[in-house]
């Protein structure tokens, strides 16, 4: 007698593997698929995670086009891609839904006749409202109305699916012409990596989605086990996509206690096969052409329209090649693609960084290579329970800490300083976007080993991720988490290679503290151990700060 239908677990529009073989996987009937239907080599299509449509969200962001003011921070902070915006010239919105909103963009960078659209999906949205909380566009007349305001999903439901189908049908912008090193033109940029299944409000995903905007079509990804483990390969689904050329992140997961060689293997095995193809290539460089090979050989790739170049000059010579009837024309197809440029990215949380891996690590910062290195720093072992880390802070509650950790966290930025030639960057992309978009293109940038320590949000603080901003902004503002980056490049223009990005602490410890209750909860039981331990982590957090001020302020001129 009901009148209600259950929906399929993923959408009639979906490919047909998606729907006869994830689709029944989602629907908890896996058991009963016949192994035929299994591909035999194991290869499962990427960017599934965006036909789940899990509709969480009770409440989604509305986009208001006459207070925005294009800034980039909502698609920013969005831990699950779900707001997201593009500029399109105004004629292609000409059948659009009636609903759709779009507006004249500003900015020099942009046509006459562009516009540009914020737009929500609303049953991949999971309803975290960061991206409200972030936006700084307020109405003059009515404070409590922003240009982004949460309001009810289900009657907004079907407008919005139609809204958003649409937006994807838009062309992405062309990279070449975007400003990377603006928020609002990085933001613009198509992330690939959508709709993960990381928790509502997830402070480690925004870095992972930042990430594969801007280098997301040559990425190479060595994973450590944990939370970006999960909802980063998780099958069925798995969250990392491709763009309209099919390129996306080459994305693998390797154990804990060796993550960081596997992703050097990773630069190793580029690198030869680069230098397999530049030997390959100059040896044929009379049937291919010298000028080309020359080109190829010595072309510059440090920028989007570099890499572009670089990669139509190789599909020129792979046509040439074709028509070449030898063993070395044969060989170089194997391996031409290493002579496009190849970002090689580890990632991991700090039970990986900081305990398990960590020499391995260290081996691969010591190694020189180039290699990026992101550390998504829940200061916990979040996935696996809650267990102590050595980044667990001191005062904090953990599994084998439950009397407070005793001392003070590892220092892992100035273990890698100490170095000399490692990028390092501390950042924390919700009390400084710009600074964190920064860190990340200077960290790709640099031809050597990176390391980028995240500050990341976790529910195992014990804290409602809905305040996630909050969270990050107190811990820089109160000295626990000081934000800086070390450039080694620096120091051959005679500066100094340390920059602070944060100011002095501002707020006292026990201001940031007593909001979590993986702090507050030693109060409870253990008041003067936790009076005892917070005395004594406020007086830490004020040395590492002026030991960092102090750093900073060696002059490295000649005079």
């Amino acid at each position: 007698t009901s009148t209600l239908e259950k929906l399929p677990p993923v959408s009639v529009h979906a490919p047909e593997f998606v729907r006869n073989v994830i689709g029944e996987i989602v629907a908890g009937r896996g058991d009963k698929l016949p192994v035929s239907q299994i591909p035999v080599d194991g290869t499962w299509p990427s960017g599934t995670s965006a036909w789940e449509k899990r509709n969480l969200a009770l409440e989604i962001p509305v986009w208001d086009a006459e207070l925005c003011i294009y800034c980039g921070k909502c698609p920013f902070v969005c831990p699950h891609s779900a707001i997201r915006s593009k500029v399109f010239p105004e004629a292609l919105v000409k059948d659009a839904p009636s609903t759709f909103k779009h507006v004249l963009v500003k900015g020099k960078e942009f046509q006459k006749d562009e516009h540009i659209s914020y737009q929500v999906a609303p049953e991949d949205c999971t309803g975290c409202g960061l991206c409200v909380e972030i936006c700084p566009a307020v109405d003059k007349k009515n404070p409590s109305r922003k240009a982004l305001n949460m309001a009810p999903q289900p009657p907004l439901r079907e407008q919005e699916r139609e809204n958003w189908d649409f937006f994807l049908t838009l062309p992405e912008y062309d990279r070449e012409q975007l400003r990377f090193n603006t928020l609002k033109g990085a933001m613009i940029a198509q992330p690939l990596f959508e709709a993960s299944g990381a928790c509502v409000g997830c402070g480690e995903t925004p870095y992972i989605r930042l990430a594969t905007q801007l280098f997301g079509d040559r990425m190479l990804i060595a994973n450590a086990t944990g939370c970006s483990s999960i909802y980063g390969g998780n099958l069925p689904t798995t969250p990392y996509t491709t763009n309209k050329e099919g390129r996306g992140p080459t994305w693998n997961n390797s154990l804990f206690e060796d993550t960081a060689e596997f992703g050097l293997g990773f630069r190793l095995s580029i690198d030869r096969q680069a230098a397999t193809a530049s030997h390959l290539m100059t040896g044929l460089k009379n049937q291919i052409g010298e000028q080309l090979v020359q080109d190829i050989l010595n072309a510059d790739q440090t920028t989007e329209p570099g890499i572009f170049r670089q990669r139509e000059r190789l599909e020129e010579v792979k046509k040439c090649i074709k028509g070449i009837n030898s063993e070395d024309a044969r060989n170089l197809e194997s391996v031409i693609d290493a002579l496009a440029k190849k970002s090689v990215w580890i990632f991991g949380g700090d039970g990986w960084a900081y305990d398990i891996g960590s020499s391995g690590l260290d081996h691969v910062i010591a190694s020189g290579r180039n290699v990026n290195i992101l550390v998504m720093d829940t200061e916990v072992y979040s996935n696996t329970g809650g267990q102590m880390s050595k980044s667990t802070p001191m005062g904090a509650i953990a599994k084998f800490a439950s009397s407070g950790k005793p001392i003070a966290k590892k220092d892992l930025a100035m273990i890698a300083i100490s170095y000399g030639h490692v990028y390092v960057a501390q950042v924390a992309f919700g009390a400084k976007d710009v600074r964190t978009l920064k860190a990340f293109q200077e960290a790709e940038s640099y031809d050597g080993p990176s390391l980028i320590i995240a500050y990341s949000p976790c529910i195992a603080h014990g804290i409602d991720l809905s305040f996630n901003l909050r969270q990050q902004n107190l811990a820089v503002d109160s000295g626990h988490w000081p934000l800086f980056r070390y450039d080694p490049r620096l120091k051959e223009q005679g500066k100094n290679p340390l920059q602070l990005d944060s100011k002095e602490p501002t707020l006292p410890l026990k201001d940031f503290i007593k909001t979590e209750t993986r702090f507050n909860m030693l109060f409870r039981f253990a008041p003067e151990e936790a009076e005892r331990l917070l005395q004594q982590a406020q007086e830490n957090a004020i040395k590492r700060f002026n030991y960092y001020k102090q750093l900073a302020a060696i002059s490295f001129s000649e005079k």
